[in-house]
């Protein structure tokens, strides 16, 4: 690669970091770092500088998306986490997400032979790994997060989020429907996931829909367990609000579409992310050996 993040790199936030992060709101350097990243996103992404807004980080991790872990570009500040995809590495960036810190909550996961230096990012409405490229860079995101997310919700005086939606499983992860355990998936035969628990099921086991407030204001698509699990959950909830014996005869219905897929909610949320992005060359070594990817500011 011929680019790449700084290579300096600042230690775990310390006793001095909240003075720090003060120091910097009403700097030049701050301003100019922030005009930067504006800039690479262009017209696509949204203005970020804001009164007491500071860029805090910035490296390239990788995120596990749907059909394959694909290099992202992160910026952390110190109320949001922004990311993108990367057309050309600290030139072009493209397809913004921005995610309020006090709605994130991390889990650090357990190292394989295959996936090393991970972590998940959970919010209510969306949850996905990543990876670092070093077990050092790792802590060092997870500690300046974790700090950023206290001072928030110190700030906000909102209190740490307690649900989470579901990671979605990799489509390489089984060739097999989740649920029935049936059907095994071809070039005709599509893969679809469950928006409640993030399985890779097939079209059959996937045929209802139902109301997920957190995710969308549209029905979205569930696989028949969580689909019975929430429409009694709905029918309970529906029992004790109005004071009845017994839910009405459509009561199971609230929230809920039944019927096939008619294409009203896409499967590639993930794939439009990246969509068009420059990923790096499939012979190229992402993480270059020595290298840091991430650098943290001072």
């Amino acid at each position: 690669m011929s680019e790449q993040a700084d290579t300096s790199s600042a230690a775990p936030p310390t006793a001095e970091w909240p003075k720090m992060v003060d120091h910097l709101a009403n700097t030049e350097i701050n301003s100019q770092r922030i005009a930067a990243v504006e800039s690479c996103f262009g017209a696509s992404g949204q203005p970020l500088a804001l009164p007491g807004r500071v860029l805090l980080g910035e490296g390239v991790l990788t995120k596990e998306c749907r059909k394959k872990a694909k290099p992202r570009i992160f910026f952390l500040f110190n109320d949001i986490l922004v990311y993108g995809s990367i057309v050309l590495n600290k030139r072009k960036y493209r397809s913004q997400h921005i995610i309020p810190l006090e709605e994130v909550t991390l889990e650090t996961l357990p190292e394989t032979l295959q996936a090393k230096n991970r972590w998940m990012i959970k919010t209510a409405k969306k949850s996905f790994v990543v990876s670092a490229a070093s077990a050092t860079e790792r802590q060092e995101w997870i500690s300046h997060i974790e700090e950023c997310v206290r001072r928030q919700l110190l700030a906000t005086g909102l209190q740490p989020s307690t649900e989470h939606a579901a990671p979605w499983i990799p489509d390489k992860a089984t060739d097999i429907c989740m649920r029935c355990t049936q059907t095994r998936f071809s070039a005709l035969t599509r893969r679809h996931h469950c928006r409640k628990c993030g399985f890779v099921v097939c079209a059959e086991c996937s045929r209802e829909r139902f109301l997920l407030p957190r995710l969308s204001s549209k029905p979205l698509r569930v696989c028949s367990l969580c689909f019975r699990e929430l429409a009694a959950q709905k029918r309970k909830e529906d029992v004790e609000e109005q004071g009845l014996g017994s839910p009405g005869p459509s009561a199971h219905l609230a929230g809920a579409v039944c019927g096939a897929s008619s294409g009203d909610d896409d499967d590639s949320d993930e794939d439009r992310e990246g969509s068009g992005d420059g990923d790096w060359p499939s012979h190229v070594e992402f993480y270059a050996s020595g290298v840091s990817w991430s650098s943290f500011h001072s």
